[in-house]
């Protein structure tokens, strides 16, 4: 599963606080937030046909993470989108494509940790690049990860930083163990979430996803949540134990990168069968049809 380099990303103009550069000769100071101390909030985001879907909510988390790190600055949504139109039409893009929208606290006056050394202004950070879903079809394979998630009452997960440091070690258990991504656990021993990802398990035709207890707010997430309620799937938001993960009849994870994505085997156990099930499938066509429905329109050439 690991994403190999795209011919056509090769010359790919990134945005740095406004300025369109070859992806070669972008940079950040070394000053900033996001270098000193992964002090920045990020959202991803997918391009379907000239629309980028869910922005508002994306825009909204966004900022909600920045006001709880209590950013003096933050980027308007309308300044925000003018700029994600600039970077899309100087790199010809209009589908296919995943982009990687980043706000830091900004440079410092000098390197230290006090905010109070940020005193010129977010910097914002817009890549975007040609990108399927990063998942292949024929199932992933988790391994459980010794990495706990944090709970509210150490690291907010609502607040959606930068500091992706549980992630990766969580990630790097997985390629030890050979498998696609790591299961991550809450500290009290129920499912979190993937390093990157929410996951949802089917059973008898029931759908059930963790509390957003130790996982971040998902907006792929909340739109599997609203097909099973319009399709009149029953979904429940509790705790689940990995027994649970083991005795599904379907496992699936999603997220913007990865839309969903079949889970066939955790910690060496098949789920049901070991094929994609039948409940993925149809929400994967359902929300597929949303992505091609719905989204915010940009001004695009």
């Amino acid at each position: 599963m690991l994403q190999k380099f795209n011919e056509k990303n090769r010359d790919l103009v990134v945005n740095v606080n406004g300025e369109l550069v070859h992806r070669d000769q972008a940079r950040i100071s070394p000053f900033d937030s996001a270098v000193q101390g992964g002090d920045a909030v990020w959202e991803g985001l997918r391009l379907y046909d000239g629309k980028i879907f869910k922005l508002d909510e994306h825009l909204d988390r966004l900022r909600s993470s920045a006001l709880a790190l209590a950013f003096a600055e933050i980027p308007a949504p309308e300044k925000i989108i003018a700029e994600l139109e600039r970077t899309l039409a100087a790199n010809g893009m209009r589908d296919g494509v995943h982009i990687r929208l980043t706000l830091t606290r900004g440079e410092k006056i000098t390197s230290g940790m006090d905010p109070r050394l940020n005193q010129s202004g977010p910097t914002l950070i817009i890549l975007a690049e040609h990108k399927p879903p990063v998942y292949g079809k024929a199932g992933l394979t988790l391994a459980t990860s010794s990495i706990r998630r944090f709970p509210p009452d150490c690291m907010d997960p609502k607040i959606h930083s930068a500091n992706l440091i549980q992630s990766i070690l969580a990630k790097l258990e997985a390629n030890a163990a050979g498998a696609d991504d790591a299961l991550m656990l809450d500290q009290r021993g129920f499912v979190a979430e993937t390093n990157a990802t929410h996951i949802f398990l089917v059973h008898k035709e029931k759908l059930a996803t963790s509390r957003l207890v130790a996982c971040p707010e998902g907006i792929t997430r909340d739109t599997v949540i609203a097909i099973c309620a319009e399709e009149g799937i029953p979904c429940e938001e509790r705790d689940i134990s990995l027994t649970e993960v083991y005795r599904a009849d379907e496992m699936f994870c999603t997220g913007t990168m990865g839309e969903l994505a079949g889970i066939t085997k955790v910690d060496g156990r098949t789920i049901g069968t070991g094929e994609i099930g039948p409940m993925t499938r149809r929400l994967s066509a359902a929300y597929g049809v949303l992505t091609a429905r719905e989204g915010t329109v940009l001004r695009l050439p």
